[in-house]
């Protein structure tokens, strides 16, 4: 209601629930946008926290050694596959499951296969860049199920906030070109504005296909009513198209009679059939399986899928592993409208179809959306600050959310930056040492919140911001210290996955000093300023009336 006792138009309601919903959740929904964000480099990720791996290079051969390597290495095994190396990882994957082993994942072996030679590689244990991805959207240390509850619902508030700051701004198109420097309160609203404008596609089709991939936990009534209480996998499965990836598309025969044969067919010669048929697209898999004589099938899988609607059911061919020839490939099936939905949306979100330009301007859009969040947080503090002024204090619930915006924002850039250290500090053969790295980003996080409560605003600002600069800008220093390949290997080598980890480091680096430096400016003379000031918003800015 109106002080004058009218109700609320709807873009008052608007107004105040992006308001309150925004701060609520604020802190949550930014640290799932950044490590979301992080996430559509997942790969390149995993790639620099194992530096075992950087000294893995593929060759023309590279498919007939890890054959080869794995023969030597699960000479029984009823199936194999072999990943291969791509622009995204250097060394060659492997898993395997031995006769008579136990379902599921306890029963496959994994290891990491030189490219050049096939000798097994003993990298670090780490849950890399996996443990970023997971915390997207399960965080950490609870129940993944109310882990995915609490995601999902401030997934559903984003969306609302994202529809209602659209309502709420009657000029928000034009207001995308106005940024007002040095204006305190303006200053963040413009800024909030052109994140949120800019990039506004994206985060609707972000926090839409979010909930999409969550609706088997938010909406579990369609899904138990059609498959029972225990149906969840099959459901999932039939929404992407059945098996895909690195699994097997059906259990192995159970071989009751001759030795296991050796994979004698030219693979390099079968992977370039493969390649031919499907117009130039990349295998990214090698699968054996064994007849009940023994004698292998090799199945080559795309990497991918022909479409962003069929990304779960890449191409497959198949061949007789001893004498090469051509095999009946297993029929794929068009995908229903549904399950095509799905898949697009998903593809979306994950991003895992994107080639190199592709996935910088997801990533892009993605650091935008977390600035669009940043900066709601900033605003709150800001246009309260002439309330403060006027009572000659700062009340509590205004401490509180200094200290959780300082904590939340820059406390996280220093404590995912002391993630990557704890990864190259810690002892490689360290007992529990990926659990010691998650530990040690929830430690520096926690100190990064204590720090925020002792320390002034702005100046807590400045020192968690200059922090995270500092390491962040030397991460690549301490990558070829800690045995790692540097810029000066790296990139004549052609390892963008591992350069381009360590350029953007120093970029990130770079940006956060500066916004450090901004934080810390004192603000600009004003001309008629009014004779009680207003205490400064961070970076001394003073807030507008």
């Amino acid at each position: 209601m109106r002080a004058d006792g009218r109700p609320e138009g709807l873009r008052q309601s608007m107004a105040w629930a992006h308001t309150w919903s925004g701060l609520v959740l604020g802190w949550l929904l930014y640290a799932v946008f950044l490590t979301g964000t992080l996430s559509f480099f997942l790969d390149e990720i995993n790639q620099w926290m194992r530096p075992e791996l950087h000294r893995s290079a593929p060759h023309a051969d590279t498919a007939r050694v890890a054959v080869d390597a794995i023969e030597r290495l699960a000479p029984d095994a009823a199936t194999w596959t072999l990943a291969l190396p791509g622009a995204r990882h250097s060394e060659v994957q492997a898993s395997w499951r031995e006769p008579g082993a136990a379902a599921g994942r306890a029963g496959t072996r994994r290891a990491y296969l030189d490219a050049g030679s096939g000798e097994v590689i003993e990298a670090r244990e780490t849950r890399g860049g996996n443990f970023l991805y997971r915390f997207h959207f399960e965080l950490y240390g609870m129940d993944r199920i109310w882990a995915r509850w609490i995601v999902g619902l401030a997934t559903m508030f984003m969306f609302a906030a994202l529809i209602s700051g659209v309502i709420t701004h009657k000029k928000i198109f034009a207001d995308f070109f106005t940024f007002r420097r040095d204006k305190g309160q303006r200053t963040w609203l413009d800024a909030h504005n052109a994140t949120a404008v800019f990039a506004l596609p994206f985060h609707l089709v972000i926090t839409f296909s979010g909930l999409l991939l969550l609706m088997g936990t938010l909406m579990p009534g369609p899904r138990e009513a059609l498959y029972g209480s225990e149906g969840g996998g099959r459901f999932v499965s039939e929404l992407r198209g059945g098996a895909a990836g690195g699994q097997s598309t059906g259990r192995p025969a159970e071989r009751d009679a001759g030795a296991p044969q050796r994979v004698e067919a030219d693979v390099a010669t079968l992977l370039a059939r493969a390649s031919e048929q499907w117009a130039g697209a990349e295998a990214g898999a090698i699968v054996m399986t064994r007849t009940a004589g023994g004698r292998p099938v090799l199945e080559i899988r795309e990497k991918g899928g022909a479409s962003l609607a069929d990304r779960g059911t890449p191409r497959r061919l198949r061949f007789d592993g001893v004498d090469g020839r051509a095999l009946e490939a297993p029929a794929t099936a068009a995908p229903s409208a549904v399950r095509a939905t799905y898949n697009v949306m998903a593809s979306l979100h994950l991003g895992r179809f994107a080639g190199p330009a592709m996935r910088w301007i997801l990533f892009l859009s993605g650091v935008l959306g977390t600035l669009m969040v940043a900066t709601g947080l900033m605003l709150w503090v800001s246009k309260r600050l002439p309330e403060r002024a006027r009572l000659g204090r700062t009340p509590a619930g205004h401490r509180l959310v200094e200290v959780l915006n300082v904590a939340a924002i820059a406390g996280l850039a220093v404590a995912t930056a002391a993630y990557f250290f704890c990864n190259r500090l810690l002892p490689a053969g360290m007992a529990g040492r990926a659990d010691w790295e998650i530990r040690g980003f929830f430690i520096v996080w926690a100190l990064a919140l204590a720090h925020a409560l002792v320390r002034p605003h702005a100046r807590a600002w400045q020192e968690q911001l200059g922090a995270a600069a500092a390491l962040f800008a030397a991460i690549p220093l301490l990558n070829a210290w800690t045995g790692g390949h540097g810029l000066a290997t790296s990139i004549p080598a052609g390892q963008w996955a591992i350069a381009g980890f360590d350029l953007a480091a120093v970029l990130a680096g770079v940006l956060l000093a500066w916004a450090a430096a901004r934080i810390g400016r004192p603000a600009p003379a004003r001309k008629n300023r009014l004779p009680a000031r207003a205490p400064s918003a961070p970076g001394g800015n003073e807030a507008a009336s």
